[in-house]
C-alpha cells in the first residue's frame, strides 16, 4: 500500500518539442519514479497544436494524482494551453516557447534573432525534419554518440505548427518554473528570459545547449523536485476533495 505521502506527491507529465520525443526525458524520469511520483510522457504527433494539448489532457486522466506539467522547447506551448486544466498544480519550463493568449509559436519566435538551428531544416512531405548538422546547434554539449541519438530519434512536425494556436494561457494562474539555456542555439535564450520574466516564473539560468535535461539531468530534476515540492499543499487538498466525490 502507498504511503499517505507518496498518494499525495503531484504527478508528473512531460511534454516534448519538435524534433523530439518523450524518450528525451529519460535521464530525469527514473529519479522521480524513485521518490514516488507518478510520471509519464505524452506521446504526441506533432500534426497540431490543438491535437497535441488533446494527448496531453488525455495524458492527464493516466495518472491518479494532480500533476505539474513539464515542458521542453515547443512543449511549453503546449503545457501553456493544456495546463488551463484543473488537474494541472504547476508548470515547469525547460528552454520553452510560452505564447501569450494573442500569440502563436511562430509569432512569440519572431520577436527575437532567428536562431541557427532553422540553417538546417528541410520541409519534405508537410514536415519539417532537422538535418544531421543540426543536432549540433540543438544539443551541442553531448557526446558524439549522444548527438548521433538525438537526431536518429528526432521527430518532424508539421513544417506549420508554430502557426497554430489554441485558447488557454495557464502560466497566467498556475505557479511556474522556468530554466533558460544560456547557449541555446535552438531557441533563443533572450526569448527564454522574456517568457520567463512575462510570467512571473521562478528563474534559473545555467551553461547548456537546448537540452539541459539530457546535458545537465540532475539540473533540472532540481528544479522539478522544487516545483513538486512548492506545489505539495495543493495537491494534498485536490486530492482529498476529488476522493470526497
Amino acid at each position: 500500500m502507498k504511503s499517505k505521502s507518496t498518494e499525495t506527491k503531484p504527478s508528473i507529465v512531460f511534454c516534448h518539442g519538435i524534433w523530439a520525443d518523450g524518450s528525451c526525458f529519460n535521464k530525469v524520469i527514473p529519479t522521480l519514479q524513485a521518490e514516488g511520483h507518478q510520471v509519464i510522457a505524452a506521446q504526441y504527433g506533432l500534426d497540431s497544436l490543438a491535437s497535441d494539448v488533446a494527448t496531453v489532457k488525455r495524458t492527464l486522466g493516466r495518472v491518479s494524482s494532480p500533476a505539474i506539467l513539464v515542458g521542453h522547447s515547443y512543449g511549453g506551448s503546449v503545457i501553456t494551453a493544456a495546463g488551463a486544466d484543473d488537474r494541472v498544480v504547476g508548470l515547469v519550463y525547460i528552454a520553452a516557447l510560452a505564447p501569450d493568449a494573442d500569440e502563436t509559436s511562430q509569432g512569440q519566435q519572431d520577436k527575437f534573432p532567428r536562431t541557427d538551428v532553422f540553417s538546417y531544416v528541410e520541409v519534405a512531405d508537410g514536415r519539417a525534419w532537422m538535418l544531421p548538422k543540426g543536432v549540433e546547434c540543438f544539443a551541442g554539449d553531448l557526446s558524439e554518440q549522444e548527438k548521433k541519438v538525438v537526431w536518429a530519434t528526432h521527430f518532424a512536425p508539421a513544417a506549420d505548427i508554430f502557426n497554430h494556436g489554441v485558447e488557454g494561457t495557464a502560466w497566467r494562474s498556475k505557479p511556474n518554473w522556468y530554466i533558460v539555456a544560456k547557449n541555446d542555439r535552438t531557441v533563443h535564450p533572450e526569448l527564454e528570459r522574456f517568457a520567463a520574466k512575462r510570467m512571473g516564473a521562478t528563474t534559473y539560468e545555467l551553461e547548456s545547449s537546448h537540452v539541459p535535461m539530457l546535458s545537465q539531468p540532475k539540473f533540472a530534476i532540481d528544479v522539478i523536485r522544487t516545483a513538486a515540492k512548492a506545489v505539495q499543499g495543493a495537491t494534498a487538498s485536490k486530492a482529498v476533495l476529488a476522493s470526497g466525490r
